[in-house]
């Protein structure tokens, strides 16, 4: 899956979360891009071509046997007995990686392992017997769940414990071996269910659920993490990576949260928890709820900092966000046990294989982020690596690192405060300069109009005779005509 690095934040395109053989499932980068099933497909293919070159390589000895049989008749011996030692490591070999859980139920097998159980019980102590309190709760629950189904769950049981106790005494077989001897059981009892029990469909995620959750909480201590695996080595690689990270900060991942908002705080805080609790859990169904719930509460910051729903491309860089920051414990042995013996049905399809898809995405990313990732300089990236500096601001917190979000929210008020008590000073202080401003004006303004009278006082003079008319010498007016008056005449 190739993750993509933009200036707008990190976005992978939902064609590559697919199977790339085009099935229409979610591929995993466990099983190298392919769906569990199409991964299955390919496995099985490559185990019968290592199988056929190994039968190559036998018969290609067996004729230099016979050639140095025929010209050496001397050595026949000891050439014989090298041979037939080779011919029987190899048939064992073969007769081990071929077999399958299909074997276990099928009739010609019942009488032939059950010596070798016999044997295998005589020499260590049942699953019941070191079954922890809650490994017998999960029993009582899967025995009443079952009495539902009457014949059918008794077949589903005594198929179960079968599975269980071959299982157990096959612990030296490769975790490989035993994840496909775990698909294979899951995919058997899936079809005798719909077969011969005739279990319809809306019930067979159920018994599914209840027979991997059966299954798992007994083999959790043998198949999760195995000594004989590199998943310890690659939890302390990835935990060292993380801590390495410390200094990245949201905006440079373009995480669409704003923490200081307390819901999305809360929701922050929620998932964390969530992804640090899937290490508690023992089935692979209940740590693929630990992802979703943590994914969900994502999806809630994000809408709540944006004020609407949120993006598949806001929901990755988020994601890597919440991983950098909680540093989950054994992540990648978690991701490698849910990806070895969780159904399979599971993790193809549905909100659970997405979730989970993303987050193997996530853990990839952060495995190879580099400076382009992070839109850094190369001298900035290796800076911020080695600890020589650190992109957050340089004023140090009132408050301790690993204070609660409650104290750090005490410190944020009194900060408040105190810049709006400094911020009324400023006001009372501006407020009476301006009152006083105001006063020197207007006596400014008085003693201006007061020199001013004094130095243009005003004189009265007495009013003087009043004017005559223009014609009021003019005797002649008076005898003039009254003026015309209109007429009103009847139409």
């Amino acid at each position: 899956m190739s993750l993509k690095s933009e200036r707008r934040g990190i976005h992978v395109d939902q064609s590559e979360l697919l199977c790339k053989k085009g099935c229409g499932y979610y591929g995993n980068s466990a099983w190298q891009g392919f769906c569990s099933k199409c991964w299955r497909e390919e496995y099985q293919k490559a185990r019968q071509r290592q199988i056929q070159e190994d039968w190559e390589l036998a018969e290609r000895l067996q004729r230099e046997e016979e050639e140095a049989f025929a010209s050496s008749q001397s050595s026949q011996g000891a050439q014989a007995l090298t041979f037939s030692k080779f011919e029987g490591k190899k048939t064992n070999e073969k007769s081990r990686k071929v077999t399958t859980v299909k074997k276990f139920f099928s009739t010609s097998s019942r009488g032939g392992p059950k010596k070798e159980i016999q044997e295998a019980k005589a020499a260590s102590p049942s699953i019941n017997r070191q079954a922890s309190l809650e490994t017998d709760r999960v029993s009582k629950e899967f025995i009443e769940f079952l009495k539902t189904f009457h014949k059918t769950g008794q077949e589903i049981y005594k198929q179960t414990k079968s599975f269980l106790e071959v299982m157990y005494h096959k612990r030296e077989l490769s975790i490989e071996e035993q994840s496909e001897c775990m698909q294979d059981f899951y995919q058997n009892v899936a079809e005798r269910l719909q077969t011969r029990g005739k279990v319809p469909p809306e019930k067979m995620e159920k018994v599914m659920d209840q027979i991997e959750k059966y299954v798992m909480t007994r083999l959790y201590k043998y198949v999760f993490c195995p000594e004989t695996t590199d998943d310890e080595k690659k939890d302390l690689a990835v935990q060292k990576r993380i801590r390495a990270l410390h200094w990245v900060t949201p905006q440079m991942l373009c995480v669409p949260v704003n923490e200081e908002i307390p819901e999305v705080s809360d929701m922050v805080v929620k998932a964390i928890t969530d992804i640090i609790e899937m290490d508690s859990k023992r089935v692979p169904r209940d740590k693929l709820a630990c992802i979703t719930k943590c994914s969900k509460h994502i999806f809630n910051a994000i809408k709540i900092t944006k004020n609407e729903p949120a993006s598949a491309d806001d929901f990755l860089p988020t994601l890597i966000y919440i991983v950098l920051k909680g540093n989950p414990p054994r992540l990648q042995s978690n991701i490698q046990y849910i990806t070895r013996f969780c159904n399979p049905s599971r993790l193809m399809t549905g909100e659970d294989g997405y979730y989970f898809t993303n987050l193997c995405c996530a853990v990839a990313f952060i495995e190879k982020l580099d400076a382009q990732s992070l839109n850094l300089s190369q001298e900035d990236f290796d800076r911020y690596m080695s600890g020589q500096t650190s992109p957050k601001k340089q004023e140090s917190e009132p408050w301790a690192p690993d204070a609660c979000l409650g104290v750090r929210q005490m410190y944020k008020n009194l900060d408040l405060l105190s810049q709006l008590n400094e911020r009324q000073e400023r006001l009372m202080s501006q407020a009476k300069k301006l009152e006083k401003d105001l006063i020197d004006w207007t006596d400014g303004i008085a003693k201006e109009v007061q020199d001013i009278v004094e130095k243009y006082p005003l004189d009265l003079k007495p009013p003087s005779q009043p004017l005559a008319a223009i014609d009021s010498e003019n005797v002649e007016n008076d005898k003039l005509p009254p003026p015309l008056q209109p007429q009103v005449y009847a139409g």
